[in-house]
């Protein structure tokens, strides 16, 4: 099965972050050399959801209880899946501002009600004290990256691998760094252009890191993306200094600086965009 055209944005917790069922939980399933890879994940994600769901879409199964596993010197961090509660939520967002008939034509109401109870069971008052605060690991993103996410890391962060076989583009950094620099961005963002949709978006991003532990480790992944980039592209890739480059331009007051990056860094990304409307 081809990659999935997308990027992912993913928080790999340490085992202290879970309560002493899951501690247990992962510590076996990492033992047991279940551990599913980045390059892995999304393919064995989209099918576990399909044979799952089956061709009818009218329940709600169970799917598997996975997370992909980074080791350090210092911790052992896993990032869930969730898979059951992120096709729940998809599931509900995919008959949001669409008529009736056609939302219970693609989602029927029976997955519907069966999605908004997993969806509630999971925000739950209860759940949170059972299990501690509910979060989903991993945001994706299809046909592009988010830049918003860019705010998260520096160049300096970034690991290439252009071995056809393990072909790869990602972004890691401690999670304390990540909200420093989202803070950062949001105090320049709101003294430059205000409660603008990038502002709203950054501060997004920033509310979904104070989530989750303060060891936690936060990773951009270019998914299946770097299937669609040339090598060359991918080494001369500058998102996260044009990013950079734009709010200290926005912080110095100098608007033509930062908006010949955004321009860049907008212009870059479209022409991926773009390549979902070819055949």
């Amino acid at each position: 099965m081809p990659s999935l055209f997308a990027s992912y944005l993913r928080v790999y917790e340490p085992l202290t972050a879970f309560d002493r069922e899951r501690q247990s939980y992962w510590r076996r399933y990492v033992n047991e050399g279940r551990a599913v890879a980045p390059l892995e994940g999304p393919v064995r994600q989209r099918t576990s959801v399909i044979e799952a769901l089956g061709a009818g879409w009218t329940r709600l199964p169970d799917l598997p209880d996975e997370a992909y596993v980074l080791e350090t010197d210092e911790a052992l961090l896993v990032c869930p899946w969730n898979l059951r509660v992120r096709v729940a939520e998809a599931a509900l967002n995919a008959r949001e501002g669409v008529p009736s008939v056609l939302a219970d034509a693609f989602v029927p109401p029976t997955l519907a009600g069966q999605a908004k109870a997993v969806v509630e069971d999971w925000r739950s008052g209860a759940r949170v004290l059972e299990h501690g605060v509910p979060r989903l690991h991993e945001q994706v993103a299809t046909w592009g990256v988010p830049l918003r996410w860019f705010v998260l890391f520096d160049a300096d962060e970034r690991h290439l691998v252009t071995d056809p076989a393990r072909r790869a583009l990602r972004y890691r950094t401690e999670i304390s760094k990540a909200r420093r620099r989202s803070s950062r961005a949001l105090s320049v963002l709101r003294k430059s252009v205000g409660e603008a949709p990038i502002t709203e978006a950054v501060e997004e991003a920033a509310r979904w890191l104070e989530e989750f532990h303060p060891r936690s480790v936060v990773e951009l992944d270019y998914g299946g993306l770097v299937q669609l980039l040339p090598d060359e592209t991918l080494a001369a890739d500058d998102s996260t200094e044009l990013v950079a480059n734009g709010l200290a331009g926005l912080s110095r007051g100098e608007a033509e600086e930062a908006s010949a990056a955004y321009d860049k860094l907008v212009a870059r990304w479209r022409a991926v965009q773009l390549l979902e409307r070819c055949n």
